[in-house]
């Protein structure tokens, strides 16, 4: 039978192999982080998965037997100060919850108050809740806006001896999930990497075979666990396996994975995504988004099943088709624009849905000026131009309209914009209509 392995490296093109990509380590983490408002690429892919809070993960770990720590949360100052009081001992760690690394070295924004992570006394819970609840934490993952933080989590207070790292993600390199992990934890692993892309271990998993006994305890040791340890880091492993493939995970990540100095082995801190493509089937799951994370528009648009994503440009775009849209993308910087927006309207889109995609994008304060580039296959364009017309008539037009349509329809499109007394810019050339968006938007 033909090779199943990567294709030949294109001449002039680095090679993009999966063993490059983890030395790099453009994790789903950094690629929602450092990619979402630069690389289309790194947006689509944090989009696709539902994030949950870290109190929320540890919970799901215990139900699969994933050894945790002992943790309660709190939405009101008056729960906080009656939970940290459950805890053992004089002190207990309080974390904001914030869909968004580097909380420890965050701020808030209301009081300027530094931290989401702390260790206090069990009868200062009322203290830093009260700084911390209501507020809006901002990290370098968040960007100037920040997100919102409506619970505090409380965790048991224990002492690291050391620190680990470990997560389960796809590999389209090994075709299935694959297994990284580091005897150096407790930092940003991506650091780790750059600075020493051995101590990165990788170990790709039949999928269709599963993660045997032997294949965790494998890992476990080369992530430094050593004895008992290992075997107890080996249980962990195999069960957050589970979670990842039962739960339809698009990663698991595990940092710290720690080492106690009472001889416990537990997940310290987690973050998991799920597949949206499989909320049909983990519906509990899913009921747990906490839509206050997310984007307002991003999640107007969900409802209504728009592929869009909010960029830093000042140009809106609306287009059909992915490939489109990101020619659009690309075009516009190229004459000297920025996009604000990836918006494909897809081929089942009707009027309804044209409205609500015009509304989204004209509603976005960024926004300088509009760009509808409609190819006319599947989705036609007199489809787009009722719902165009629909949703100026509804909400005004406030913002200068480019349009250009060709395809199926497109003569009875444009009459229906021509008729409507709109001030539209109707242009046909693909080259002139990206100009005349980036123009206007100026």
């Amino acid at each position: 039978s033909a090779s199943t392995g990567p294709p030949p490296p294109v001449p002039g093109r680095p090679p993009l192999v999966a063993a490059a990509m983890f030395a790099a380590v453009p994790f789903i983490r950094a690629a929602a982080a450092n990619s979402r408002r630069g690389a289309l690429a790194g947006a689509l892919g944090a989009r696709r998965h539902l994030s949950l809070h870290e109190y929320q993960s540890l919970a799901l770990f215990q139900d699969f037997g994933v050894a945790v720590p002992k943790i309660a949360v709190a939405h009101s100052v008056t729960e906080a100060t009656e939970i940290a009081k459950g805890f053992p001992g004089d002190e207990v760690v309080i974390k904001t919850q914030v869909l968004a690394g580097g909380r420890g070295l965050g701020h808030f924004k209301e009081n300027n108050f530094q931290g989401g992570v702390h260790i206090i006394k069990k009868d200062k819970a009322s203290e830093f809740a009260e700084k911390m609840l209501g507020k809006t934490l901002v990290t370098k993952q968040t960007g100037a806006a920040g997100k919102p933080c409506n619970v505090v989590m409380f965790a048991e207070k224990f002492q690291i001896k050391t620190e680990k790292y470990f997560a389960i993600l796809m590999d389209r390199g090994s075709g299935g999930p694959i297994m990284i992990g580091s005897k150096t934890g407790g930092t940003s692993i991506e650091d780790i990497a750059a600075k020493d892309p051995s101590a990165i271990v990788k170990s790709p998993v039949d999928i269709m075979e599963g993660l045997s006994s032997a294949q965790a305890k494998e890992m476990a040791v080369k992530m430094g666990f050593e004895g008992a340890k290992a075997d107890a880091a080996a249980v962990s492993i195999e069960n957050l396996y589970k979670v990842f493939i039962e739960c339809d995970c698009t990663m698991v990540e595990i940092n710290p994975f720690a080492e106690l100095t009472d001889g416990r082995v537990i997940v310290c801190d987690a973050k998991v995504g799920f597949d949206d493509n499989a909320e049909f089937r983990q519906m509990a799951i899913h009921d747990k988004r906490d839509m206050s994370q997310e984007d307002p528009q991003e999640v107007e648009a969900k409802k209504y099943d728009l592929n869009y994503i909010k960029l830093d440009g000042s140009v809106a775009c609306m287009v059909n088709g992915a490939g489109l849209a990101m020619s659009t993308m690309d075009l516009l910087a190229l004459v000297g624009g920025s996009p604000a927006n990836f918006l494909d309207v897809g081929g089942a889109a009707n009027k309804d849905t044209i409205c609500a995609a015009f509304k989204i994008i004209q509603g976005d304060p960024d926004v300088k000026s509009i760009f509808i580039n409609i190819f006319g296959g599947i989705m036609r364009c007199d489809v787009i131009a009722d719902g165009v017309v629909a949703a100026v008539k509804e909400v005004g037009l406030t913002k200068p309209l480019v349009v250009r349509l060709v395809g199926t329809n497109v003569e009875l499109g444009k009459k229906i914009i021509q008729d409507s007394g709109l001030p539209v810019f109707a242009i046909s050339d693909f080259s002139e209509a990206a100009q005349k968006a980036v123009d206007v938007a100026k």
